[in-house]
């Protein structure tokens, strides 16, 4: 499987534990990146047609609010194998670099 590009790995990660409407992705994908990455709308919405057409993403359900049509999403089964191979595959790559920088430091101190 391909790496998912962070905000991908993100609007997954923000619908793991339960299903959110737009503006709720939108703000849990800026809570977990500790603000560093902000979704527009357009943005948001283009990704989730592309994860609902992937089969990661389905709709859940959707609710009227203030005369507005909101819509929920939730990750998918293939959803969540997704992120835990790309959680994998993260983890990976770290201790790789993690075990690098040990040998780095161990020749410079020797």
């Amino acid at each position: 499987m391909e790496a998912l590009r962070e905000p991908t790995f993100l609007i997954l990660t923000a619908l793991a534990d339960r299903p959110l409407h737009g503006y709720g992705v939108i703000q849990e994908v800026c809570a977990l990146s500790d603000d560093r990455v902000r979704l527009q709308a357009g943005t948001l919405y283009t990704a989730l047609d592309r994860l609902v057409a992937e089969g990661l993403v389905s709709p859940d359900r959707e609710e009227i609010v203030d005369g507005r049509k909101r819509r929920y999403y939730r990750l998918t089964d293939d959803g969540a194998a997704a992120l835990a191979a790309d959680i994998a595959r993260q983890r990976a790559n770290a201790a790789a670099a993690a075990r690098r920088l040990r040998a780095r430091a161990s020749v410079r101190t020797a």
